[in-house]
């Protein structure tokens, strides 16, 4: 059988297998360890054991062997020899031997037998209480490990009375002799590598039981409500909304699910509530599409009432400024009819800028401005502007100067919308400053491709917060202290004269902006390229040309000759 269809058979997902190797793994790490250190504190009590043997086994060595010497009775030896056979424990398997501490190269039974007798009795000899080795013998099975005890035999007051004859020099407290006492290892390995196989096997079957728990564990109380909801989320994305987690297992699981009902109510109703929402909305957009629709014709009836009206005003306009000129040149007519004469021109001219404003700000808007580009010098631009305008400077006291950097690039571009915004901007810096201010124009290369022209002024200047809208249509700078609203005018004008210059730059592709303080004068910076790039696109050219925007103004295609004539 494969491991998938195992997987398949057993449920198991790789949550269920990630926590029985992390739990199982780190349960068999620690009991392991937990054993490993158990095992490690039993074999020093172990062999301590075999340590307190010996030492228990001196004093009947050393009076089995001074028996020996001490009864002179002959039938008391074999009883005591006997006796010890008999008390010896059967399972106790033991040998030992005794050294003297000056026993003489001839006297080999008084000698050690080994090197390792040798050295021990040489640390005895330096003061060490006792010595444990563990050492390897041969014997009929082969090797084996012996346990070898080495003990010093101090000479005390009921030893002297034998040891002094025998062994001259002999004092008390003196190191007269050794006892070794070797025990056999084979049994006490045995019960150690017994008891470590029962805690090895212990801990696999500790292990293997936890890993169980632990896989029953995570299978029930945690992937099959995971699971479950699991099911539910599939069920409710392919459009089961009718469905309900039902999970009861009196935990946080059972909240989750309570939690995911009320999130799926919520969704269901929210939908139904976007449902009705979305159908209103149909109906709105009917309703716009109508309204539209209407407002299509309404643009329609305007822009064929803009056209009659810039035929109709422009006509009699200019035949009334025409007819006025030739009266004030009249020789017949008094200085008060001249007077009126006059009056009749600025106001005719005033009007004629106004209808003049009007239809090109809607040409702007409609996207029907045409633009035509050739090569000039900026300088004959603003030289004739300021001429142009200089005696209506003149005419208010106001001094009018113009300073252009020399060897300025040729300019291509459209001279005539140029001069409409030079023209706009000096008027204005007229009109806003006092009699004895002053004007100045002043034009200069920057260093991207590009030349800047400056309008400055000693004028009324423009509020900090005012100098964003006096580029919207309709509006002008608050001058008056205190006024809130910028479309009451303390000065003349339709208030399209920046914002016709603002769109003007743009389709020129430059920018303007203004640096002025209030009551000190005003800057009013054109930065433009000096080779005109058309701004659009041409996917852009091509929507704007076929559907324009509708607007509250547009003109006539009869009028945009005439408008670009006036402007020029």
């Amino acid at each position: 059988m494969s491991y998938r269809s195992i997987k398949r058979l057993l449920g198991e997902t790789s949550l269920e297998r990630k926590c029985r190797i992390l739990f199982g793994g780190g349960l068999l790490i620690l009991l392991s360890g937990s054993f490993y250190f158990y095992s490690w504190l039993n074999e020093p009590i172990v062999y301590e054991q075999n340590k307190t043997t010996a030492r228990m086994l001196v004093a009947p060595i050393l009076l089995e062997k001074h028996w020996k010497w001490a009864e002179t009775d002959k039938g008391f030896l074999p009883t005591i020899t006997k006796m010890a056979s008999e008390l010896k424990p059967e399972d106790l398997d033991y040998s030992w031997s005794l050294v003297k501490a000056g026993a003489k190269v001839e006297d080999a039974s008084h000698r050690p037998s080994d090197d390792a007798g040798y050295s021990a009795l040489e640390r005895l000899k330096l003061g060490e209480k006792e010595i444990i080795q563990i050492n390897s013998k041969k014997n009929e099975e082969g090797q084996s490990l012996w346990y070898d005890y080495y003990a010093p035999i101090v000479a005390q007051e009921t030893c002297m009375t034998c040891h002094y004859h025998a062994q001259p020099g002999v004092k008390e407290g003196s190191m007269i002799g050794m006892v070794k006492i070797s025990l056999p290892l084979e049994k006490t390995q045995k019960a150690l590598a017994r008891n470590n196989a029962f805690l090895l096997s212990t801990a696999i079957v500790t292990t293997f039981m936890a890993m169980l728990a632990a896989y029953a564990i995570v299978r029930y109380v945690i992937v099959k409500p995971v699971l479950h909801l699991k099911d539910v989320s599939d069920e409710i994305a392919r459009g089961n909304l009718d469905l309900r987690a039902d999970i009861r297992t009196g935990d946080e699981f059972e909240e989750l699910s309570h939690a995911f009902n009320r999130m799926l109510r919520h969704l269901v109703t929210v939908q139904e509530e976007l449902r009705q929402v979305n159908g209103n909305l149909d109906g709105k957009i009917d309703q716009l599409a109508q309204v539209n629709l209407q407002l299509y014709e309404t643009n329609k009836i305007k822009d064929e009432f803009l056209a009659t009206m810039s035929h109709e005003l422009r006509t009699p306009l200019n035949s009334i400024l025409g007819f006025s000129d030739v009266l004030v040149k009249a020789d017949n007519i008094s200085g008060k009819q001249k007077k009126y004469l006059n009056n009749i021109q600025a106001s005719g001219q005033d009007l004629l800028g106004m209808v003049t404003d009007i239809l090109n700000l809607a040409k702007i808007e409609s996207g029907k401005l045409e633009l035509k580009c050739s090569e000039f010098t900026l300088e004959s631009i603003i030289h004739r502007q300021v001429d142009a305008l200089e005696p209506l400077a003149v005419n208010r006291n106001i001094q009018l100067s113009m300073e252009v950097a020399p060897d300025l690039p040729k300019v291509c571009s459209d001279s005539g919308k140029l001069q409409q915004i030079l023209n706009n901007l000096l008027s204005n810096a007229i009109k806003f400053t006092p009699e004895g201010g002053r004007v100045h124009v002043q034009a200069e290369s920057l260093s991207n491709g590009q030349f800047q022209m400056m309008v400055k002024d000693t004028g009324v200047g423009v509020r900090l917060e005012d100098q964003t809208i006096i580029f919207e249509k309709f509006r002008q700078g608050r001058a008056i202290p205190g006024q809130e609203d910028a479309m009451t005018r303390e000065y003349g004008g339709t208030g399209l004269g920046l914002s016709i210059v603002k769109e003007l730059c743009r389709i020129l592709g430059g920018e303007i902006h203004v640096k002025s303080e209030f009551g000190k004068g005003s800057a009013f910076i054109v930065q433009m390229p000096f080779q005109y790039q058309p701004p659009y696109s041409e996917l852009e050219t091509v929507l704007t040309s076929t559907e324009p925007r509708p607007s509250l103004l547009d003109n006539s295609k009869d009028s945009d000759a005439k408008t670009d004539e006036d402007a020029a």
